[in-house]
């Protein structure tokens, strides 16, 4: 689905939907993720993997 498709799809802002797909956003608005996942028929897992930064940081100070 491109992301044209999905700003059809769960009528939210085609900037919005790019920055989530190119990830630049800082932010993730839980009605957003809420929408995409509505639509998807996806979980919210399905959607975001969280990362551990502080084990990359500490491993680059250590090293």
């Amino acid at each position: 689905m491109s992301i044209r498709e999905l700003e059809k799809a769960t009528g939210l802002k085609f900037e919005s939907l790019r920055r989530l797909y190119n990830n630049e956003t800082t932010r993730y608005p839980s009605e957003v993720i809420g929408r995409i996942c509505e639509v998807l028929k996806i979980d919210i897992s399905d959607l975001l993997i969280l990362v551990d930064n502080n084990n990359d940081n500490k491993e680059k100070s250590e090293g």
